[in-house]
């Protein structure tokens, strides 16, 4: 992943202070681009450990068209969960008294989630993170864009239209009260005259540390999943960027990853079997000869 470490390196030392939303600050740029040849190997990151089940498991949420966390922690991903969790602390007038990521903030956290996995009406109720990615994808004023963008590929694979949208600007505001508006927006395939697959994605905001290696992954995974379904060979990932930021509080680990080296990416394997996009489970997944360095942590930006 030779790209996206020049692409942090370009973003620590070329980034201008910004404020943001959360009030954290960042360090940050405008409109930038990275490119991944998938058929050289999976892109996932070598010089720091990804948590890959979160990214199978979140991606099979998105395809289903689910939009409440509570698949997530049922298999142990908490990738989403500190959105939701704010929410609930600002609806029940508890945000003042609990200050974002300190100890006590993290014990109700651990509270909320117990709740969410033990509860079935708490999950409906304070799970649900409103109009995000997998219903847009899924159900984006009644149209099914998943569904329809496998079929084009099949039936007019030279079509310049292939392309999702989770942007819906009539539901942005719903999504940003207990969840985020997409900042993977749309996503774009392309079929070349040899049968290779690519998908290019625009992602309007970029945490380049915690969130983009999930992206890169995830969309990998789909190209993939979606290139064997329309059976096609693999060709790019290409990632293009509006806002790419480092946060704040991610200096250190930026630091820290910038010093060591990459490694030979692995492998991803799919079940064969699997002919339709809705039916692949995350046992049809394996990840073969990954060897990154150790995980890096950091705080998320809420």
């Amino acid at each position: 992943m030779k790209a996206y470490l020049e692409l942090l390196q370009d973003v620590y030392q070329n980034g201008v202070g910004k404020e943001d939303r959360t009030g954290t600050g960042t360090r940050s740029v405008f409109g930038r681009q990275l490119r991944c040849d998938l058929a050289a190997g999976f892109p996932l990151l070598t010089t720091k450990k990804v948590f890959l089940r979160g990214i199978i498991h979140e991606l099979l949420w998105f395809v289903r068209g689910d939009t409440n966390i509570k698949y997530l922690v049922d298999n142990g991903v908490g990738i989403w969960n500190e959105w939701p969790f704010q929410n609930y602390l600002v609806k029940n007038g508890l945000a003042e008294k609990f200050e974002k990521h300190s100890c006590e903030w993290q014990n109700q956290l651990e509270e909320f989630i117990d709740a969410i996995k033990s509860d079935a009406e708490f999950a409906r109720q304070w799970g649900e993170l409103g109009p995000v990615y997998g219903k847009q994808w899924r159900n984006f004023s009644g149209i099914d864009q998943l569904a329809w963008v496998v079929d084009e590929i099949k039936s007019n694979p030279s079509s310049r239209r292939l392309i999702v949208s989770a942007w819906n600007p009539a539901e942005i505001e719903e999504m940003a009260k207990a969840g985020l508006p997409p900042c993977h927006t749309l996503f774009q395939f392309y079929v070349s005259p040899d049968n290779k697959l690519s998908c290019q994605l625009y992602q309007r905001s970029a945490d380049l540390f915690l969130g983009v290696p999930f992206n890169i992954a995830s969309y990998a995974l789909l190209t993939m999943m979606v290139a064997q379904v329309c059976e096609l060979e693999l060709g790019d990932f290409v990632h293009t960027f509006g806002d790419v930021h480092i946060y704040a509080n991610h200096q250190d680990q930026v630091e820290q990853q910038l010093g060591r080296t990459p490694k030979p990416l692995p492998t991803m394997k799919i079940n064969p079997e699997v002919k339709s996009l809705f039916d692949f489970c995350f046992v049809d997944f394996e990840l073969l000869d990954y060897h990154p360095d150790s995980a890096i942590k950091a705080p998320i930006a809420v």
